[in-house]
């Protein structure tokens, strides 16, 4: 698409180009050295001859400039059309993107969620073993609630994602 957007750049560069080029040729003034007779005739009549060749390169560059139109048209027609169906074909990649990106949090997720869980599991074992002598000094457990503790992770049927809990 960027490539087609390229080429109608050049093509109306081109066409502006040759319009200044057209009214270059076409805005000549007759340049007289002095007002005698014979000078006056001699300027037209080279004007005469200049003018059919200047009308004929005038002609080619109105034929260059109306066939860089008619491709100028045609890739806009092209670009329109890409244009047209890379917005249905986004849709679809902006799902197929998000999907990709869901995943890749789930499993940064589930990595988290089992350092968490090692992370409790080791507090829990020194709670435990630190328990009966903190009791007997402080009269007090030293921590509570690990009963029923759980970290989120999630799994996935290969269609949907879901989130569950993972029992410590």
């Amino acid at each position: 698409m960027d490539q087609i957007q390229i080429e109608i750049e050049a093509i109306r560069s081109q066409i502006k180009a040759l319009r200044t080029e057209r009214n270059a040729l076409t805005l000549t003034e007759i340049v007289l050295e002095n007002e005698s007779p014979e000078n006056i005739a001699q300027a037209y009549r080279r004007q005469a001859r200049e003018a059919a060749q200047v009308s004929a390169e005038v002609k080619g560059i109105d034929n260059a400039i109306a066939a860089l139109e008619a491709q100028l048209k045609q890739k806009q027609r092209q670009l329109k059309s890409l244009q047209q169906s890379s917005q249905s074909l986004t849709l679809e990649q902006q799902i197929e993107d998000a999907t990709e990106k869901a995943y890749e949090h789930a499993e940064r997720i589930n990595e988290l969620a089992a350092e968490l869980a090692e992370e409790l599991r080791a507090l829990k074992a020194i709670a435990y073993d630190l328990s009966p002598s903190y009791w007997q000094v402080h009269h007090k457990p030293f921590i509570t609630g690990f009963r029923g503790i759980s970290v989120p992770y999630l799994r996935s049927d290969k269609e949907v994602l879901m989130i569950a809990k993972l029992i410590i």
